[in-house]
C-alpha cells in the first residue's frame, strides 16, 4: 500500500492580511503612537485602553497584526510572484565583460506576464490596505510633528531657526519631547503642506491627523499605480514590481500607518522617472524637483535622469554634447524648481542648513552606528577617556566621505542604458542611507519601490525580500526600535531567511507545493 503526501491547505494571503491589517487598526489605538491628550479614545471616555494594561494588550496586540501582515506578504511572494521570479530571473545574472566597469548592461528580453497574477497581487495589496485607512499613528509620532511644523509657519514661526517650544498648542503636547527643541530638516513643500492642513483644521489635532492620513493614501496609490507600469515600460514582471515595492509590509506599515511624508516624495520621484521613461523630460524632471523641495534626498534620483536623457538624445546628437546638455538643464531646472516653491510657500532657504538631519537618532539601521557599536568596547577599553559619542562622531565624518563616492561610484556603474539607470537609483539610495548618520525604517522606502521593475537578478530580489522581513519588525507600534535586542534581532534574522527560503527556493517544481485557493487564482 503507498501513503500518499498529506497536503496542508494554507489560508491566502489576502485573508491573513486583512485580519492582520484589522488587528493592527485596532491595535493603533492603543499600542501605537497615542495621543497625550484628547483623541478619539478620550471624546469616548476609553481612554483607559491607551494605558497601564490596556496599553500592554495594544502593544502586543500591534505586533500580531504585524507578524500576520507579513505572514500574508509571504504567503503572496510564495503562491503569486514566486513562479513569476523563478521564470524571468533565468539569464537575468550579468555576464562577464559586457560592458567595461558598467552594470545591468547586456539587455534583457522583456518578462514573461502573468496578468492573472497581477490582477490578484493589486486586488490582495488593496484589500490589506482598506483597514488601515482607519487606523491611528503606527511606529512613530512623526505626524504631529509635521501638523506642529505647519502650525509655525501659519503662525509666524520659523522651523527652519526655532523649535516647536516656541508655539504652544495642542500639537506641540503631541510631539515627542525629543524634537520639542528641534528645528526641521524638510523643505518648502513640507512646510506649504503644513501650513494648508493646519488652516483647514485649525487645532484640531484628530482631524489634521486624518487628513495626512488623506495625503499618504493619495500618494500610495499614486505609488501602486506607477510603479507596476514602468515595469511594464521596461520590461520588467508588474507582479514582482507591486508585490516588492508597493505591497512591501515596510510600505504598509510606514506609508500608510505612520503617514510619513516618504510616500510623497517617492510619489512624485516614481511618477517624474516615469514621465522620463515617456522622454517628458522636462515635465519628468519638474516633478523630481517638487519632491526635492520635500526632502532633499529625493534628488538622489537626478543623476540617472540624465543617463536617460543622454540615451535618448545620444542617438540623434552626440552622445558627449547630449550628456553636457543634459546635466545643465536637470541641474537647472531642479534649481529653479525648489527656488519657486520656496517663494511660492512664503518661506526660506534655512532648510539646506538644516539637510544633514539631526544627530539624536542612533540605531544600528545606519551603518556609523554599526561601526561605532563594534568599535566602542575595546577603544573606551584602552582609552577611558573617550566616549562612545565622540566615537560615533568619527566614523559619521568617514561615513559622510565613504557616502560620497558611493554615490557617483553608482551613478557611473550604472550608466550602460535606461534599465541600468533606473537599477542604479535604488542602489544609490541603498548606499546613501548605508553611509547616513541617521537611517530609520521608512528611508527604505525610496530603495524598494524600484528594485522590482527591471528584471533584477534573482540575488537581488531574494536579499531585499528577506532585509524587508527584518526592517518591518524592527520597530514597534509606539515607535521604539527593538534593534538592541539581541534575541529579537536573531530571531527576525531567522525568520527572514526562512522566509526567502522558502519562497523562492529554486529547487522546487511547480507542482510539488501546498495548496492554496490563492494559488490557483495565481498561477492558472
Amino acid at each position: 500500500m503507498v501513503k500518499q503526501a498529506k497536503t496542508i491547505k494554507l489560508p491566502s494571503a489576502l485573508a491573513v492580511g486583512v485580519v492582520g491589517a484589522i488587528v493592527l487598526t485596532l491595535a493603533s489605538y492603543s499600542g501605537g503612537a497615542t495621543r497625550n491628550r484628547g483623541g478619539i479614545l478620550e471624546a469616548l471616555n476609553i481612554s483607559f485602553f491607551s494605558a497601564g494594561h490596556g496599553r500592554n494588550i495594544g502593544m502586543t496586540l500591534f505586533w500580531v497584526g504585524m507578524f500576520l501582515l507579513i505572514a500574508a506578504w509571504i504567503l503572496a511572494g510564495k503562491f503569486i510572484v514566486s513562479a513569476s521570479v523563478r521564470r524571468n530571473t533565468r539569464g537575468v545574472e550579468e555576464p562577464p565583460a559586457t560592458h567595461r566597469f558598467a552594470l545591468a548592461a547586456r539587455p534583457v528580453p522583456p518578462a514573461e506576464v502573468d496578468e492573472s497574477a497581477f490582477a490578484t497581487m493589486k486586488k490582495t495589496m488593496w484589500a490589506w490596505i482598506l483597514p488601515l485607512l482607519l487606523a491611528a499613528p503606527l511606529s512613530s509620532r512623526d505626524v504631529y510633528s509635521y501638523l506642529m511644523q505647519g502650525a509655525m509657519v501659519r503662525d509666524g514661526f520659523d522651523p527652519y531657526t526655532e523649535g516647536p517650544a516656541v508655539n504652544p498648542g495642542p500639537f506641540l503636547l503631541e510631539v515627542s519631547q525629543d524634537w520639542r527643541n528641534t528645528t526641521t530638516p524638510y523643505g518648502p513643500l513640507h512646510l506649504w503642506i503644513g501650513d494648508g492642513v493646519t488652516r483647514l483644521v485649525g487645532d484640531n489635532v484628530t482631524i489634521g491627523v486624518f487628513v495626512y492620513k488623506l495625503i499618504s493614501v493619495l500618494s500610495f496609490a499614486a505609488i501602486a499605480w506607477s510603479i507596476p507600469v514602468i515595469a511594464r515600460k521596461l520590461g520588467g514582471d508588474p507582479t514582482l514590481a507591486l508585490w516588492l515595492g508597493v505591497a512591501n509590509p515596510v510600505m504598509i506599515l510606514h506609508l500608510i500607518g505612520g503617514m510619513h511624508n516618504e510616500s510623497t516624495m517617492v510619489a512624485l520621484v516614481t511618477v517624474g522617472l516615469l514621465t522620463c521613461l515617456h522622454h517628458r523630460y522636462l515635465a519628468g524632471i519638474a516633478l523630481i524637483a517638487v519632491a526635492v523641495s520635500l526632502k532633499a534626498t529625493a534628488f538622489i534620483a537626478v543623476p540617472f535622469v540624465v543617463w536617460l536623457m543622454m540615451h535618448h538624445f545620444g542617438q540623434r546628437f552626440n552622445k558627449i554634447a547630449a550628456f553636457i546638455v543634459s546635466g545643465a538643464v536637470a541641474v537647472i531646472e531642479t534649481v529653479a524648481v525648489v527656488a519657486l516653491v520656496t517663494w511660492a510657500s512664503g518661506t526660506s532657504s534655512g532648510w539646506l542648513s538644516e539637510i544633514t538631519g539631526n544627530s539624536k537618532v542612533i540605531n544600528p539601521l545606519a551603518g556609523p552606528t554599526v561601526a561605532t557599536d563594534t568599535l566602542a568596547p575595546l577603544i573606551t577599553t584602552l582609552n577611558e577617556d573617550i566616549t562612545y559619542n565622540q566615537i560615533l562622531d568619527v566614523m559619521r565624518t568617514i561615513a559622510t566621505v565613504f557616502m560620497l563616492l558611493g554615490l557617483v561610484l553608482m551613478w557611473w556603474l550604472f550608466r550602460a542604458n535606461r534599465r541600468a539607470a533606473m537599477l542604479g537609483i535604488p542602489a544609490a539610495y541603498q548606499v546613501a542611507f548605508m553611509f547616513n548618520s541617521v537611517t530609520l525604517p521608512w528611508y527604505f522606502a525610496s530603495v524598494v519601490t524600484l528594485l522590482g521593475v527591471a528584471r533584477p537578478p534573482l540575488w537581488t530580489i531574494q536579499l531585499s525580500a528577506g532585509a524587508s522581513v527584518f526592517v518591518a519588525l524592527a520597530f514597534s507600534g509606539d515607535g521604539n526600535h527593538q534593534l538592541y535586542t539581541w534575541w529579537w534581532v536573531l530571531g527576525s534574522l531567522l525568520l527572514a531567511c526562512w522566509a526567502v527560503h522558502w519562497m523562492f527556493n529554486t529547487t522546487a517544481t511547480p507542482h510539488a507545493r501546498v495548496e492554496t485557493t490563492q494559488a490557483e487564482t495565481a498561477v492558472n
